[in-house]
């Protein structure tokens, strides 16, 4: 019987010692993270060269809309829609495009932006058609856009920043079409 108590003690003692070691590794690591330091996606500068002056100004804004867009930033996305929508008023834009850049100037609700963002992509590709010397534009499409409609963009590259996410989802999308002088 002592034998016996004796086994039992030293079996307690070692699953007891066993148990303490696991605890010991098993504690999580404490990691600090900074959430503070924002991505700034950058949007390509266009190549492509203009037949009209007027065209080039307004495509160049609208890509600055679009990085506001792509970068979540409301604010910027407002002031350069403010900009863009000067510029759309001088070139006599059709009413579409001009009510959209309005309510994109006049919201600093991302959301707003981004539901106006299709319209003015639009008017923006009607407005290049026969407008380029030289040089490619691309009509991007996100297929799950406003809960899977799906909608256009145009870029200066070929790569996909998606305005109508973000960095939630930034390289979502594809190249639907060119557009250029051929």
């Amino acid at each position: 019987m002592r034998k016996s108590a004796l086994i039992f003690f030293a079996i307690t003692a070692f699953v007891v010692s066993s148990c303490k070691d696991k605890a010991k590794q098993t504690e999580p690591e404490v990691v600090t993270v900074d959430n503070t330091v924002q991505k700034t996606y950058e949007v390509a500068k266009t190549e492509a060269e203009f037949n009209d002056p007027k065209v080039k100004a307004i495509f160049e804004q609208y890509l600055q809309v679009e990085a506001g867009l792509v970068n979540t930033d409301a604010i910027k996305t407002a002031t350069e829609a403010s900009k863009l929508g000067l510029l759309l008023k001088e070139q006599n834009a059709d009413e579409a495009t001009q009510t959209a850049i309005t309510a994109m100037a006049n919201s600093e609700d991302i959301k707003v932006q981004r539901e106006n963002f299709e319209a003015l992509s639009n008017g923006i590709e009607a407005m290049l058609k026969d407008s380029l010397k030289s040089g490619t534009l691309y009509k991007q499409y996100c297929p799950m856009a406003f809960n899977n409609k799906g909608a256009y963009w145009i870029s200066s590259s070929k790569d996909i920043l998606n305005p109508y996410f973000g960095d939630k989802m930034l390289k979502c999308g594809r190249v639907d079409a060119e557009i250029s002088t051929q």
